[in-house]
């Protein structure tokens, strides 16, 4: 794994305590792990360390800076909406070839690039997020939550990304607040349609303010250490 781009099946489904969680697990194997978050809406420097960025700052043992910030999300965007309505807001527009040239000249061995929403969220008139993986040519590592209603989402999300040619590297199942089973139940379901992949489960973990320490070992269970 060089690259693995973290996508999900919608917004605050836990793409970001996956993303840091990946990036505490593999430091602590050994692994030069670099992670961004090109593209960011909902933005206040005032909570910069609650921030996605900051959360992923945190995981690589970084300090939390505007200057650290800005490093790895070039893009950001103070209204909490899709990044093409965000930037509309504020006289802007996303250009698809550039985030993806930003993302190519970053290096990392791996290097992980969460994404913004689900995959298919807008990224300007033209472009979606799916748009910006399959550009990339990088796995993508899907985020999902355990809510009634999730089997559906996932399995649209994986046969959407699957659509473009692009190779699924894993799913991974974050515990949702209201989940109807057990995770584990939702899994088993997902597995007897999705078609071979691993699968990881995110517990609900306790709160504070780094989570993602205490998470289960993803990388491992997902196969992302081989090699």
């Amino acid at each position: 794994m060089s690259t693995l781009f973290v996508t999900a099946t919608g917004t605050e489904i836990g793409k970001t305590l996956v993303a840091a969680a990946l990036c505490h697990e593999l430091r602590s194997a050994g692994r030069p792990v670099r992670a961004l978050k090109p593209v960011l809406s909902g933005y206040d420097p005032v909570t910069l360390a609650e921030s996605d960025p900051g959360v992923l700052l945190a995981s690589l043992g970084e300090a939390v800076t505007e200057e650290a910030v800005a490093a790895i999300t070039p893009w950001r965007f103070a209204a909490p909406l899709s990044p093409n309505m965000a930037a509309t807001r504020e006289g802007r527009r996303l250009d698809l070839a550039e985030v993806v040239a930003f993302c190519r000249g970053v290096e990392g061995d791996p290097l992980l690039i969460e994404g913004i929403g689900g995959a298919m969220v807008p990224l300007n008139d033209d472009h979606t997020v799916l748009d910006w993986i399959a550009a990339l040519g990088a796995p993508a590592l899907v985020v999902t939550g355990s809510y009634l209603g999730t089997i559906s989402h996932t399995l649209t999300t994986l046969a959407a990304i699957r659509g473009r040619g692009i190779e699924v590297a894993g799913l991974v199942i974050s515990e949702s607040p209201e989940s109807p089973v057990p995770p584990a139940e939702t899994a088993e379901t997902i597995a007897k349609h999705a078609g071979p992949l691993p699968i990881a489960l995110v517990p609900r973990l306790p709160e504070g303010a780094s989570p993602w320490r205490e998470a289960p070992p993803l990388a491992r269970t997902l196969g992302l250490l081989n090699g």
